[in-house]
């Protein structure tokens, strides 16, 4: 058992609602230009409808963004970091990267800022920002990487030289809660260079512009910042009709700036603005000199507190300030008391991390766990959208046009919450898969927020009425992996045995909704009730031949390997969460029955009796394809080897005896049905034989077509990497497959890195590299698997090797590779750095680590999306589960899951 620490108790005050101490957190996006919500364009492109250039210019509708920023959770009132070094030609209010059509590889944030720390409450947080002190190449940047090619690498921040000779500022952030509304915050400015450098720190509190409508009109009551000691001071109040009255406090007195948070209309769209102050003022004063666009009435809806300084050659300078709820708290605000509650917070946070981080791991694997962590926590965020009011404001009046509008039959969403995000930058909407991986990721931190992560996208206000969950915003309506009840009942039993009791009233919340879900994929993508399944791309972008999601060249459709894969998996999720509520509730027991019988039926169908040539699994081939069904009857497999045909070894789940015994109709009805189908039974796992310890296994895959499976999954001239399994076997690089149809060439072939084509708008790669998401899907497959088959069933590991392994075992090197991508390996380099010697050799880099979208199939360096902490962060919870567990515990143990307990 975990001992708890304050930041558990604080934990625990606020799930019982008794003191809001997540009140206030890292909730601002870190790009809210350039996306879905703030586009309002004819032609759906975000992307250049509200660009970077616009954004310090342009008042947002839906959402703010800021550099370290924090705001309340409704984004009313919010503080971030603004910096210009006297050389860049605008103020860094935020963080800057290309475009989708900017990036030879898709969008690409340019910028080096790293999430160092955080607890879940974030009654504790630190960032860095790398700031360079010569003028930031946004020119060189754009033009350099608009000239490169898919085949060539993207041209980096790095490479344009702005941090030789160590010519940058490390501006680190910290925050820290002395109570829910009593947020202190420390920035250093560390100068890394031999010199000194001149520095202009822009802290900034701002009003999200929440009462001026797409057409301009004002719509009272307006909120208000306004200094409390005229243009030289150091207290500001914040006065806001659903907040109340906030107060920012300043160490010593600094030059205040304000303004509005208005559009300059003038700059924007060539018309006259309506106030004089607006949005770029302190740009515009700084920058280009002009006295009078900042408000000297010390009034305003934006404010910053300017600071310019001199900082010697690597020296630091730091400032202090402090946002409070009260106009002047009894005790001093700063001195010694401040620095007093950073290092006890900072200390409760060395406890909380020390209390669920695996004794037994080494400094190298706790730091990494613990900005895994930390990167997760950083990574929420406020997301406002109501498509109702979007839609109308787009002419929403006008059926013909709705009829052709962007989401247009979601009109029932209303998002007002703070959400896990994939990378506040390159993906700052959520998305519905990777939000299960998130939240299995968070339950190792705060298990709570887990919980209603999950069940938020089955809330009204996100589920369609028809059961579909929301993909992301760019296409609700697209189709996304169904992994949310894994990821429930997931969750459920990893609490069930922290705390011995489960929390049933979750599960059954989830059952109901995800029974919507089900149905809707049963109704929607099972075209012929065959119980084999479409789906479209399924966040697999590039994997397949053609666009799965788009009308086929060839005519016709492809039934999915992946698709069926998922639904055999949602079944089994579904049949867990069944069983576990059927002992309070035998409603659920009928529910069970449901369960597995569709998943026997959607297991038999992927391979029926004889030798078929319009099934997914190939006799010859040892292997899961997806067929392609075309318009004159006839079918083809589609013969390309990736995780498209892995997925159906992730279906399966292992029951235990004692289990069932308890529900002795509905193991007579299984066994009633098996022999009523035995069609269904003759190439599947048979459900009714038990293995180790009595227990059942359900899977689509025979011991015999498990040994294939693996055999081709565990060589490392094929899937297995040094840093885990590969989304397309390497065996590609050599046979690249290759159809044409209407004199045009489709060829899928190895790429270990980025992608070459631009499928799926480019920036991302399923034809080679490592994903974190589907390894830790397969490692779970195989511990699962151990389970049932135990010691008895060995494979060898790498294939080749002569090294015979258990199914442990092998779950336990993949989850090794796949960790060791961030670790320091025998020559002191983290892989995850690839070529990138300045993190490699540099102290002041080499522990700042990158959790990416996705890892180079043959070295494991980091691609795509920088901060992806979303998923990827689920490799704290491989560290976790294989710090805690011992295999002999694990296997022997009655319930399902036996993490935390399993100790060495």
């Amino acid at each position: 058992m975990v001992q708890p620490t304050l930041e558990h108790r604080r934990l625990e005050e606020s799930k019982s609602g008794k003191v809001a101490w997540k009140k206030w957190g890292p909730y601002l996006s870190e790009r809210q230009w350039g996306t879905v919500r703030e586009d309002y364009s004819g032609n759906g492109d975000a992307w250049n409808y509200f660009t970077h250039d616009m954004a310090r210019s342009r008042a947002y509708r839906w959402g703010e963004d800021g550099l370290a920023g924090i705001s309340d959770d409704k984004q009313l009132l919010c503080f971030a970091l603004a910096l210009w070094n006297g050389k860049d030609p605008i103020l860094k209010e935020r963080l800057f990267g290309l475009t989708n059509s900017e990036g030879n590889h898709g969008e690409d944030v340019k910028e080096y800022y790293f999430y160092l720390d955080s607890t879940p409450t974030h009654s504790y947080m630190k960032y860095l920002y790398k700031y360079p002190q010569v003028a930031y190449p946004y020119d060189d940047l754009v033009t350099t990487n608009s000239r490169r090619t898919r085949f060539e690498p993207e041209y980096e921040l790095m490479d344009t030289g702005v941090f030789d000779a160590n010519r940058y500022f490390d501006v680190f952030v910290e925050y820290c809660k002395a109570g829910t509304e009593d947020i202190l915050i420390r920035i250093t400015a560390s100068n890394r260079a031999d010199q000194p450098a001149m520095l202009h720190l822009l802290p900034h509190l701002w009003l999200r512009n929440t009462w001026t409508d797409l057409w301009g009109n004002t719509i009272p009551p307006v909120p208000q910042l306004r200094s409390l000691g005229g243009q030289r001071s150091s207290r500001v109040e914040a006065s806001h009709p659903r907040l109340g009255i906030m107060y920012w406090h300043l160490e010593t007195e600094q030059e205040l700036l304000f303004t509005d948070n208005e559009t300059n209309a003038d700059r924007i769209f060539g018309r006259p603005n309506a106030s004089s102050y607006v949005k770029d003022a302190f740009h515009r004063y700084l920058i280009e000199g002009k006295e009078d666009c900042v408000n000297r009435e010390n009034v305003g809806t934006k404010c910053a507190a300017h600071c310019k300084i001199e900082i010697l050659a690597k020296g630091e300078f730091v400032m202090r300030m402090r946002l409070t709820r009260d106009r002047g708290p009894a005790e001093p605000l700063f001195g010694s008391v401040f620095d007093e509650i950073f290092d006890h917070r900072r200390l409760e946070a060395d406890e909380f991390y020390h209390a669920i981080i695996p004794p037994k791991l080494g400094a190298d694997e706790r730091l990494v766990m613990r900005q895994t962590l930390a990167g997760m926590l950083w990574s929420k965020q406020y997301y406002y959208f109501d498509l109702e009011r979007w839609l109308e404001e787009h002419g929403g009046s006008d059926s013909a046009l709705m009829s052709k509008m962007r989401n247009s039959g979601w009109a029932h969403m209303l998002n007002d919450d703070v959400i896990s995000m994939p990378d506040k930058w390159e993906y700052p909407w959520y998305a519905a898969w990777d939000l299960a991986f998130q939240a299995v990721a968070l339950s190792v931190v705060d298990m709570d927020f887990a919980k209603a992560q999950l069940l938020l996208m089955l809330n009204e206000m996100y589920q369609h009425p028809n059961g579909q969950v929301p993909a992301y915003e760019w296409n609700f309506g697209d189709v996304n992996p169904p992994v949310h009840a894994w990821a429930a009942i997931f969750i459920y039993l990893i609490e069930k045995q922290r705390t011995r009791k489960g929390d049933t009233l979750f599960l059954k919340l989830a059952f109901q909704k995800l029974l919507m879900n089900f149905t809707w994929w049963v109704n929607r993508k099972d075209r012929d009730g065959r119980n084999i399944f479409e789906g479209g791309f399924l966040g697999l972008d590039n994997v397949g031949l053609f666009d799965r999601s788009a009308p086929l060249p060839t005519g016709g459709f492809i039934e999915q390997a992946d698709g069926t894969a998922w639904m055999a998996f949602f079944c089994q999720s579904m049949l867990q969460i069944a069983l576990e509520l059927a002992p309070e509730d035998p409603v659920y027991e009928g529910m069970a029955q449901k369960f597995i019988e569709h998943f026997l039926r959607i297991a038999g169908a992927m391979d029926r009796i004889g030798i078929n040539p319009d099934e997914l699994w190939d006799e010859e081939d040892g292997f899961f394809y997806d067929l392609l069904r075309l318009p004159d009857g006839s079918a083809q497999r589609i013969k390309i080897r990736s995780v498209v045909g892995l997925l159906p070894l992730c279906a399966c789940t292992v029951i235990d005896p004692e289990l069932l015994k308890r529900f002795p109709n509905l193991m007579a009805k299984i066994d009633r049905f098996c022999r009523r189908n035995p069609n269904l039974m003759a190439n599947i796992a048979s459900p009714t034989k038990p293995g180790h310890n009595g227990r059942f296994l359900f899977s689509p895959l025979t011991e015999e077509k498990l040994r294939r499976v693996l055999t081709r999954m565990l060589d490392e001239e094929r899937f297995l990497s040094p840093h885990g399994i590969r989304a397309l076997s390497r065996w590609h690089k050599e046979h690249p497959y290759v159809l044409q149809v209407h004199r045009e060439e489709y060829r899928v072939e190895y790429m270990p890195a980025e992608s070459t084509n631009g499928m799926f708008g480019g920036n991302s790669n399923w034809r080679g590299p490592v994903w974190m998401p589907i390894n830790a899907l397969i490692i779970r497959a195989l511990l699962v698997r151990y389970r049932y088959y135990g010691n008895a069933f060995t494979i060898e590991c790498p294939t080749g090797s002569g090294v015979q392994m258990t199914l442990f075992e092998v779950a336990k090197e993949l989850s090794r590779r796949l960790v060791s991508t961030f670790l320091n390996d025998a020559n002191g380099r983290r892989p995850v750095f690839g070529g990138a010697g300045k993190f490699q050799t540099d102290p002041n880099w080499h522990d700042c680590i990158l959790f990416y979208e996705y890892f180079h199939g043959d070295n494991g360096a980091g691609i795509g999306a920088s901060h992806q902490t979303g998923w990827t962060g689920i490799v704290a919870k491989l560290i976790e589960v294989f710090g805690f567990m011992h295999p002999d515990v694990f296997l022997e143990a009655p319930d399902y899951l036996q993490l935390t307990e399993a100790v060495d």
